[in-house]
């Protein structure tokens, strides 16, 4: 586990990292960083971010989201956001938030098995 923002473990090249509490523009901008220097720092090809400690899932957090994702995927890894309550997500919905390039799954089970097939077919593709 690294030390930083949120923490951060590593099993094999898969970050797993926990979004916690209330997020504010200041720790946004620190995670973000923190995350795309890990990334860059431990070679990672996967990236599993679990949501459901958040207070809080809403547009600015959503947008917070989609950023982080297009960052990881730049540095070469694969990102699957999971954790996400159903009533979040319709509240996103309702909002209009555009969240189509998020992958998602319910728990990090899902997630880890989403962000395998992801990279399977990165590899197809490259």
């Amino acid at each position: 586990m690294t030390g930083g923002p949120v923490p951060v473990m590593q099993i094999g090249d898969t970050l797993l990292v926990s979004l916690q509490g209330d997020l504010d523009d200041t720790t946004v901008v620190r995670i973000e960083e923190h995350l795309t220097n890990e990334v860059a720092r431990t070679g990672a090809g996967g990236m599993l971010i679990d949501v459901s400690g958040l207070s809080v899932v809403d547009s600015f957090i959503a947008r917070v989201l989609t950023r982080m994702v297009a960052m990881v995927r730049l540095l070469g890894a694969q990102v699957a956001v999971v954790g996400i309550q159903p009533a979040v997500a319709i509240t996103l919905v309702e909002l209009g938030v555009p969240m189509g390039g998020l992958d998602t799954a319910l728990n990090a089970e899902q997630g880890l098995a989403l962000l395998a097939r992801l990279r399977r077919a990165d590899r197809r593709a490259g």
